[in-house]
């Protein structure tokens, strides 16, 4: 039997193509239980399992998940090595899993500085899931929406260096063409946890016309359910784009 919300979100009919989230509160979640952070951290696996099962119960056919930013890698070494073994043991865990539901695994941002036991993990995963067509995971690590749209700009220069660009012709589509999401559609629904109100240098730039949901949940308490009560206020909403509704 169906669950009553997503079945409710089948009869809505309008999903949201790309969903992405800010996976937030895992620190949080372990001083409330006078617990290590790493051990919020561990938590939070657990929720990512759910938000992939659930969008792909769904039928969400992009989800980006912000996994660990630029400015995460000022944080205490030991924090940082508790994260890449986390990593590691993610990828240990879920590839069976993610390749036989179907799921294609991108790691998007500056990989370069992942130790190399993870970054080899990474490379695995992603090869190991290259031919999933039921869901398209991006997990964005190492990743900051500045330094990307600075990285977009250099490598739109080094077209203009090489005459193959005319900088008459750098519209919104060619820089589009140059984030590490150009395969995708922006997201549709940004879902941030823990209750904060800020972006954190996340898809700045592809989140123009995202619809914003934020909920106090802290992401190691975050199910299946939160994000169809998500997709169901997506819904809900009157996208414009800019324009008047008729």
């Amino acid at each position: 039997m169906l669950d009553d919300a997503l079945q409710q979100i089948q009869l809505n009919g309008t999903l949201p193509a790309h969903v992405a989230i800010i996976m937030d509160g895992n620190g949080r979640w372990a001083r409330g239980r006078a617990l290590p952070r790493p051990f919020g951290h561990k938590a939070g696996m657990k929720a990512v399992r759910e938000v992939v099962e659930g969008a792909l119960a769904a039928g969400v056919e992009v989800l980006s998940l912000f996994a660990f930013s630029q400015e995460n890698w000022q944080r205490p070494a030991e924090e940082i090595g508790a994260l890449m073994g986390l990593l590691e043991e993610y990828i240990a865990r879920e590839m069976g899993d993610l390749k036989e539901q179907g799921v294609r695994v991108r790691f998007l941002g500056d990989l370069d500085r992942l130790p190399s036991s993870q970054r080899a993990a990474v490379d695995r995963l992603m090869s190991h899931t290259a031919a999933g067509e039921k869901l398209a995971l991006n997990i964005l690590i190492s990743y900051g929406s500045r330094a990307e749209l600075t990285r977009a700009a250099r490598l739109l220069a080094e077209e203009v260096r090489r005459g193959a660009l005319d900088p008459a012709d750098i519209d919104e589509d060619a820089i589009a063409r140059q984030l590490y999401t150009a395969a995708w559609p922006d997201p549709d629904l940004l879902i941030r946890t823990s209750g904060e109100l800020r972006l954190s240098n996340f898809l700045l730039w592809q989140l123009a016309y995202a619809e914003l949901f934020v909920t106090p949940v802290l992401w190691p308490d975050f199910t299946r359910q939160h994000l169809w009560e998500a997709i169901l206020e997506y819904q809900r909403r009157d996208r414009r784009f800019g324009k008047v509704s008729v």
